[in-house]
């Protein structure tokens, strides 16, 4: 099921979502591609040379973990959870243009809700759907770029390029 589908199934059949409401439905439904981006870090890194050294040599697993697969999956979760913040931007901004998030909280997709509800296009009011529109492509660009700039910075397999 996509994350999106998924994540508005939820808050329209908990019918009410007040602010933890919507960072728990934001959460359940993005933590897999987190999850799935890991795990095949640390199943690669498990693989590797210097930890069949470690386990050869007897370290334990904690060793192992807070010594080698951690340090170097850090970088990648790190990037990751920058490009998550974008997601949940995004997805936020939807879940209040649908009207399924907090009704007292004023965010950038609530007021494209308003607007056009209230036919702002076509009373020539078109810069309460645009500006925060922009806002909202800027601000998610901004978080992919920084994103993609970490993972630039701190993947040793993009840096030797």
């Amino acid at each position: 099921i996509p994350w999106l589908v998924l994540m508005i199934v939820v808050a329209a059949r908990l019918n009410y979502l007040d602010l933890v409401g919507i960072i728990l439905v934001i959460g359940l439904t993005g933590w897999s591609v987190t999850a799935r981006v890991v795990r095949s870090q640390v199943l690669s890194l498990k693989e590797r040379m210097f930890v069949e050294r470690g386990r050869m040599i007897g370290s334990s697993n904690v060793h192992l973990l807070s010594r080698h697969i951690f340090p170097n999956a850090f970088p990648l979760i790190f990037a990751n959870t920058i490009l998550t913040v974008a997601v949940s931007i995004l997805s936020e901004s939807v879940l209040a243009f649908l009207n399924l998030s907090v009704k007292s909280n004023m965010s950038w997709g609530r007021i494209i809700a308003e607007a056009y509800q209230h036919d702002a296009l076509t009373i020539g009011m078109a810069e309460w759907i645009i500006i925060p529109g922009l806002c909202i492509v800027f601000l998610v660009f901004g978080f992919y770029l920084f994103g993609y700039a970490l993972d630039e910075i701190l993947n040793p397999r993009l840096r030797r390029r």
